[in-house]
């Protein structure tokens, strides 16, 4: 792309930041040029936002019903899936899919718990309940 042509639509996911891209100069040299965000670009991250919103409240449900263990929601919650949380703790897929069952999950050592809640990015309190949401509201945000 050309420096010229880099979008500056102003995007609101950017949060009044720029990103640094990649662009050709009129020498046909690669320069960095400062973006302001591009609408296509911010389209599809609220897209992918949604997304992830609409699978936490569907996580919700399932660990209300004790279908699921207060992991498979805040996975969600932290916009995470199974493989990034599995990259994140170091385990394989099926290991950490095996710890959203209620009866797993509640025999986790502490030593497992501190792992997932670093790489979620909450306390092991948070991670072992499920906080009071009212879904209701949270899809009408949407």
């Amino acid at each position: 792309m050309e420096v010229k042509k880099v979008p500056q639509d102003q995007s609101s996911t950017y949060a009044n930041n720029s990103k640094a891209v990649y662009a050709t100069s009129e020498s046909g040299e690669y320069s960095v040029v400062t973006s302001s965000g591009w609408e296509a670009e911010e389209l599809v991250t609220k897209q992918a936002l949604n997304e992830f919103e609409r699978q936490a409240c569907a996580a919700y449900e399932l660990v209300k019903k004790g279908q699921k263990s207060p992991l498979y929601y805040h996975m969600y919650a932290q916009r995470m899936d199974l493989m990034v949380l599995a990259q994140s703790v170091g385990w394989f897929q099926w290991r950490v899919k095996r710890h959203m069952n209620p009866g797993v999950f509640a025999k986790l050592s502490a030593n497992k718990l501190n792992q997932y809640s670093e790489a979620l990015g909450i306390s092991v309190e948070q991670l072992v309940t499920l906080p009071k949401l009212n879904l209701e509201e949270v899809k009408h945000e949407q």
